[in-house]
């Protein structure tokens, strides 16, 4: 029986949450525990607008799960989540193992993961390009590289010129 870590994060209806948000948490736990799943973390995420309405509704409210759970059931617990009408989405993914104790860290303390949010939605991204960047990303107006003229270029490589495209001929 193969036992993943999964991460699930709910898109609810906010007239149903609004009314009795425990209720609603305590069905999408109860199943996930129907199924013998673990919950190793719980909590409402963010209200959010929706970027279109679904099902009429243009505001939802997001809460993310963290849960262990035998692989061969996830198809039973996603057609109970399809069939929940609180649940206006929902999206499972399965946790790496390598980041299993850092996701679980973040889920369960607030002050992290206000942090954390805080660092998403900052204008700069964060802490800007110097130290505590995120590694690998590059911020947008360095990572056009200029030629001689200290005009950006595109992408695609330097320009070749007229002579360089005859000799290959």
């Amino acid at each position: 029986m193969p036992v993943n870590s999964y991460e699930c994060l709910f898109l609810l209806d906010p007239t149903k949450t609004a009314a009795d948000m425990d209720g609603v948490k305590g069905q999408l736990h109860g199943t996930l525990e129907k199924y013998g799943a673990e919950i190793l973390a719980s909590r409402k995420w963010d209200d959010r607008k929706l970027a279109y309405p679904i099902n009429g509704h243009k505001k939802g409210v997001y809460h993310l799960t963290y849960f262990k759970a035998d692989s061969r059931k996830m198809s039973e617990i996603d057609h109970d989540f399809r069939l929940n009408e609180n649940i206006l989405r929902h999206l499972i993914s399965v946790i790496d193992p390598k980041w299993d104790e850092e996701m679980q860290a973040v889920a369960r303390d607030d002050h992290r993961f206000a942090l954390q949010v805080m660092h998403e939605e900052s204008p700069e991204g964060g802490a800007g390009a110097g130290a505590g960047s995120v590694p690998g990303v590059v911020p947008a107006e360095e990572g056009i590289p200029m030629d001689e003229g200290g005009e950006g270029r595109s992408r695609r490589g330097p320009r070749r010129s007229p002579e360089a495209e005859a000799g290959k001929e």
